[in-house]
């Protein structure tokens, strides 16, 4: 027999909660996901990973609710996106400006490991607790590279590669020995720029001076007891104590005595969410949300369980089209995290956010963790685009090449012979090196997608050819650095280009944000009329094995194409 009241239980612990105080809670611990998820594989696949979107916008959203009382934050040494961290500080800083307390509790800011970034982060609250057996593990930035040539020479495979230019060096791992002058260069001022802001931030946070936080830093890890004698933390406590302590103050008469309610933001802002679904708030004029994380090829995107997603430059296309054409969608915020990928899908794409700008609908480009090369390139047709200090970007370059498996197949008892047609018919086939002519060729084409590309650049950007010149070659540079080199508008994250896509196109500051396209279930099993169809912006493939099926992604050259940033970048 069923006990009623069980089942209505639950409901009035729901009407009690209405009523009472809200502490929101943040674990960080787990990672956060950049990618809006439009289409219902990314949101299966996804289901139990926290958004950084709703992440962000939950804690704006509490900052405003007078129920809500204070935030709460658990962090831990494992690596976030350096521009996630600095969305975050963007985000708990207006938090706070709302008088509302938050607090960051850790276990160890990087257990016998750097914990820099995250502790970058916690100095974003109000106070930092920190277990009292943990460790703070202020080391400073550290970006590292491996090289595999004497590796791959041994097991008899040679890479074919050519390059525009010097900066771009997604391939060095395999080609060199160790760092080139032009990569030490690049990613020394990467690392200074990262470092400028991680110790201008703790510094204006903790109360000290950039020259005092770099000596710390040179001095670290810290135990416990040396992180509070330092001042870097403001008490050691265990999590029992912490959450206690931030749950009393709040218990006042006022409230009955009762203990506020602690929430998830995720799920603080997935309640909320909800009235964004009712008919009356989808008749409203609102800002499309259009994410773009991965790398980047021409076709539809994939999903898939082992690689990541990966930008199909159809459906990104489909999905400018119909918002262009839907009168509820007054602009377009559109989140770039990517790498690159195909010079042609990245074409597509940046014509289509041209479009879509020329048609009235503005597009405000904003940059997450990195966005560079063909990354870069799709922003391109945006009416502006937005960038963390600490996003990676620029990468305005091209490489081109093979792996050359003879000596390697040779040494396993393998022979491979070809039947051609024409003198370059096989030249893409991995059992020999480019004749002189193939060269020609590469070259040749090397040189028109790099002179397309930095022309593109020059268009959007205001520049002369020369101007990009100086800052393509493959470089990559931090945001920051970008922004003095006039690559990107303005420095700031979400809610930045959320603000300025609002101001373009004359919507309120209550409009609302959503993913775009949303459909109903029954809409998206509909077949696409055309290629126009609102539905083909939610046609995504699932691919068993992604990125690691092609030979390429196995062998280092990114199955993705030619126009990809180098190395792996996380920033510790």
């Amino acid at each position: 027999m069923v006990d009623a009241a069980k089942l209505i239980e639950p409901l009035s612990q729901l009407r009690h909660r209405r009523g009472t105080s809200v502490i929101l809670e943040l674990d960080l611990t787990e990672g956060l996901s950049d990618d809006s998820l439009a289409d219902p594989v990314s949101q299966l696949i996804a289901k139990r990973r926290q958004r950084l979107p709703d992440i962000v916008e939950g804690i704006r959203r509490g900052a405003q609710d007078p129920r809500v009382r204070g935030l709460i934050a658990r962090i831990d040494g494992k690596p976030l996106g350096f521009a996630q961290v600095q969305e975050l500080r963007r985000t708990i800083a207006a938090f706070r400006a709302a008088g509302k307390p938050a607090v960051a509790y850790s276990e160890s800011f990087g257990e016998v490991g750097p914990g820099t970034v995250p502790y970058y982060l916690a100095t974003a609250f109000d106070e930092i607790a920190l277990l009292p057996t943990g460790t703070l593990g202020l080391t400073g930035v550290s970006v590292s590279a491996t090289f595999l040539r004497d590796t791959v020479d041994k097991i008899g495979v040679q890479y074919e590669v050519g390059a525009r230019h010097e900066y771009k060096t997604a391939v060095n791992t395999f080609t060199e020995r160790g760092l080139t002058e032009p990569h030490r260069e690049a990613t020394g001022r990467i690392v200074e720029s990262l470092n400028e802001q991680i110790t201008q931030g703790i510094a204006e946070r903790r109360g000290l001076t950039p020259e005092q936080v770099r000596a710390l830093t040179d001095r670290g890890p810290f135990l416990a007891t040396e992180a509070l004698s330092e001042g870097l933390v403001d008490r050691l406590a265990y999590r029992d104590e912490v959450y206690t302590d931030l749950l009393n103050r709040f218990r006042t008469p006022e409230s009955g005595g009762d203990t506020p309610h602690l929430q998830f933001v995720s799920r603080y802002q997935r309640r909320h969410a909800l009235a964004a679904r009712v008919p009356s708030a989808q008749r409203e004029d609102y800002i499309g949300l259009i994410p773009a994380t991965g790398m980047i090829i021409t076709g539809r995107s994939r999903r898939a369980p082992i690689g990541g997603p990966v930008i199909g430059s159809d459906t990104l296309a489909a999905a400018f089209r119909a918002a262009r054409r839907d009168p509820r969608v007054r602009a377009v915020v559109f989140r770039v995290d990517s790498r690159g990928g195909s010079p042609v899908a990245s074409d597509i794409i940046r014509r289509e956010v041209q479009l879509t700008s020329e048609a009235g609908t503005p597009v405000i480009a904003t940059m997450g963790d990195v966005a560079g090369s063909g990354g870069y390139y799709i922003t391109l047709g945006a009416d502006a685009i937005v960038a963390h200090p600490g996003t990676l970007t620029g990468s305005i370059g091209v490489y081109m090449g093979k792996a050359v498996l003879a000596g390697l197949l040779g040494k396993l008892g393998i022979n491979t012979e070809s039947v051609d047609s024409g003198e370059h018919s096989a030249m893409f086939n991995s059992d020999r090196q480019f004749s002189d002519s193939e060269w020609q060729r590469i070259d040749a084409m090397l040189d028109h997608v790099y002179d397309d590309f930095t022309s593109k650049v020059a268009e959007a950007r205001g520049m002369t050819r020369e101007q990009v010149h100086d800052l393509a070659r493959g470089r990559v540079w931090t945001g920051s650095d970008a922004r003095e080199g006039g690559l990107v508008d303005q420095l700031g994250g979400l809610d930045t280009a959320v603000r300025m896509a609002r101001e373009k196109a004359g919507l309120p500051v209550s409009a609302s944000v959503r993913p775009y396209p949303q459909m109903h279930p029954l809409e998206r099993m509909r077949p696409a009329e055309s290629s126009e169809d609102r539905t083909a912006a939610a046609r995504v493939q699932f691919d068993a094995w992604g990125p690691l099926a092609g030979l390429s992604a196995r062998l280092g050259l990114p199955a993705g194409g030619p126009m990809s940033m180098p190395g792996t970048w996380e920033i510790r």
